[in-house]
């Protein structure tokens, strides 16, 4: 068994439980998965297809001896020790998720743009009494015969980075459509791809 799946986010939604509270899920159509290459530990899933005269020559290639369509969207996933599996299966969302209570989401954060310090990293303003001109300025960075060590909380660009959420709940799975619902948000933006795996799973 796959211990993870790739997949999209679609947006968000709510739905109402059976003690009639509401809850504000995340829905990400998770798979059909394409298994493109099987490894010792791992394997290669292709999500999403992805018109031929756009991809390269190695993922025709790939994509031919899983008899497939090239895909958009490629990643390597834990397997369960012992799980067999062949080169062009496919994996559904029912077959992984089927039962999972909890799934961590990895996906890339939204971008936005240039930042300065006090937005990006939460620094504190200068003061605002009459006559200032330094309520948005950087402090002090140090020495100034010296350059600056990478690291320093800058202004700089901000977001559009790999970003994990763990333990996020499952709220539901819809078999049908390949579709898991989960509750709170997930990085990225509508239509952006995710790979969402079982929580403690490295």
């Amino acid at each position: 068994m796959a211990e993870a799946l790739l997949g999209k986010k679609v947006g968000m939604t709510r739905i109402f439980q059976e003690d009639g509270l509401g809850v504000s899920v995340s829905v990400v159509e998770c798979g059909p998965c394409v298994v493109l290459q099987v490894k010792d530990k791992t394997l290669q899933l292709g999500f999403g297809d992805k018109k031929r005269n756009a991809a390269s020559n190695p993922e025709i290639g790939l994509a031919k001896k899983a008899k497939t369509e090239p895909k958009r969207f490629i990643k390597e996933v834990n397997k369960k020790e012992g799980s067999e599996f062949n080169v062009g299966q496919v994996v559904s969302v029912k077959e992984v998720f089927e039962g999972v209570a909890c799934v961590d989401v990895i996906g890339t954060s939204k971008g936005k743009g240039f930042a300065g310090n006090i937005k990006r990293h939460n620094h504190s303003s200068g003061p605002r009494s009459h006559g200032t001109k330094n309520k948005r300025q950087l402090g002090s960075t140090g020495s100034v015969d010296q350059s600056s060590n990478r690291g320093h909380p800058f202004p700089g660009h901000m977001g559009d980075e790999k970003t994990t959420k763990r333990n996020l709940k499952v709220v539901g799975v819809d078999e049908e459509n390949n579709l898991l619902l989960i509750k709170g948000s997930i990085p990225g933006c509508r239509g952006g791809y995710v790979v969402v795996r079982k929580t403690n799973v490295v």
